[in-house]
C-alpha cells in the first residue's frame, strides 16, 4: 500500500513507455517487502531541467535515466562516480539526502552477465562493436578484467581515440579500428567473445547484422546488447553456427540490479527481476 512513508523511484526519458524498468524494479521492492513505488515520467529535452529540480524538491530517492536524457542530464547534478564521468553519460542517480549522484551501470550489467552465463573472461581475446555510450561504458568495465580488447567502430577514428584513453588509464593493451567485415574477419577468427554494443537490428529494423553469418563459429561467445528483439539476428545465426549467446535482457536486468544495489545498499533479488521482466515480454511490453 502506498502511504506517506512510501519511496518513490522512477525513470525519466522520451519516449518512455517502453520502458521496462517499473516492472523490474517494483516486482523487486514487493519480493523483499520494500516501502517504495517506481513509476515512469515522459521527460522531453527542454523541461529536463525542470524535472530534476522536482527530483530534489519532491525527494524522489532515485532515478533510471533513458534516451535522450543521459548525457544532458549531467550538468544538473552534483557529483558523478569514475565510470559516468568517463563514459559522459548517466543511466542511474542517487539521492542522497538533497545531493544527486550519476552512475552508468551499462558497463557492469554487460559484464556481470558475461560472467552469469558462465564465462571468465580473464585471459579471453574479446572484440567489441561499437564505441558509443553504451561500448564506451561496457569497454570500461572490459579494461578492467585482464583481457584482450579489440573495439571496432564505424567511425574508426572514435574507436582508436577510446582505446587510447582506456590504455592510458588503466596501462593495459587496447586496439581500436574501423569496423568493416575486413576488419572483422581479422579480429573474430581467433576471438573468444563478441559484442555487439550497438543498435543494429533493433526493431524496426530486424532483419539487420553487424556481422556476417559466415564469421561466426562454435566456441565463439556472442552477446548482443539489442533486447527488442530478444533474439536478434546477430543472435539466432550465432545460435545456429554453434556459438554460445548472451542475450540482451540479461545485461537489462544486470544493469537494473546494479542500480537496485547503488539505491538500496543491498542485493537484488535477480531471479525475481528476471521473472517480471520476462513476464511483461511475454505480454508484449518491449
Amino acid at each position: 500500500m502506498i502511504a506517506g512513508t512510501t519511496k518513490v523511484f522512477c525513470v525519466i526519458g522520451d519516449p518512455i513507455e517502453h520502458s521496462l524498468s517499473p516492472a523490474m524494479h517494483n516486482a523487486a521492492f514487493r519480493h523483499l517487502g520494500l516501502d517504495a513505488v517506481f513509476v515512469a515520467f515522459r521527460v522531453d529535452r527542454k523541461n529536463l531541467e525542470h524535472a530534476v529540480k522536482g527530483i530534489r524538491s519532491l525527494g524522489i530517492a532515485g532515478v533510471n535515466v533513458t534516451m535522450p536524457h543521459k548525457t544532458a542530464i549531467i550538468s544538473y547534478l552534483d557529483e558523478l562516480n569514475k565510470e559516468a564521468e568517463f563514459v559522459g553519460a548517466v543511466n542511474t542517480v542517487l539521492n542522497a539526502e538533497g545531493k544527486l549522484v550519476g552512475f552508468n551501470t551499462d558497463g557492469i550489467g554487460a559484464v556481470r552477465a558475461l560472467k552469469e552465463s558462465g564465462l571468465t573472461l580473464k585471459g579471453k581475446k574479446i572484440v567489441l562493436i561499437g564505441a558509443g555510450g553504451a561500448g564506451k561504458a561496457i569497454a570500461f568495465q572490459l579494461a578492467q578484467e585482464a583481457c584482450e580488447l579489440r573495439i571496432l567502430n564505424r567511425d574508426g577514428e572514435k574507436a582508436k581515440q577510446l582505446a587510447a584513453k582506456l590504455e592510458r588509464k588503466f596501462n593495459t593493451k587496447i586496439l581500436g579500428n574501423s569496423l568493416s567485415q575486413a576488419t572483422l574477419k581479422e579480429c573474430i577468427k581467433d576471438a573468444d567473445v563478441l559484442i555487439n554494443a550497438t543498435s543494429v537490428g533493433m526493431q524496426p529494423n530486424h532483419n539487420q547484422t553487424p556481422v556476417d553469418r559466415e564469421l561466426l563459429k562454435p566456441g565463439l561467445t556472442v552477446m548482443d546488447i539489442v533486447y527488442n528483439p530478444v533474439e536478434t539476428r546477430l543472435i539466432r545465426e550465432a545460435k545456429s553456427a554453434g556459438a554460445n549467446v548472451v542475450y540482451g535482457t540479461e545485461m537489462l536486468i544486470f544493469q537494473g540490479a546494479a542500480s537496485f544495489e547503488i539505491w538500496w545498499k543491498t542485493p537484488a533479488p535477480v531471479d525475481v527481476m528476471r521473472k517480471a521482466l520476462s513476464d511483461k515480454l511475454c505480454r508484449g511490453g518491449a
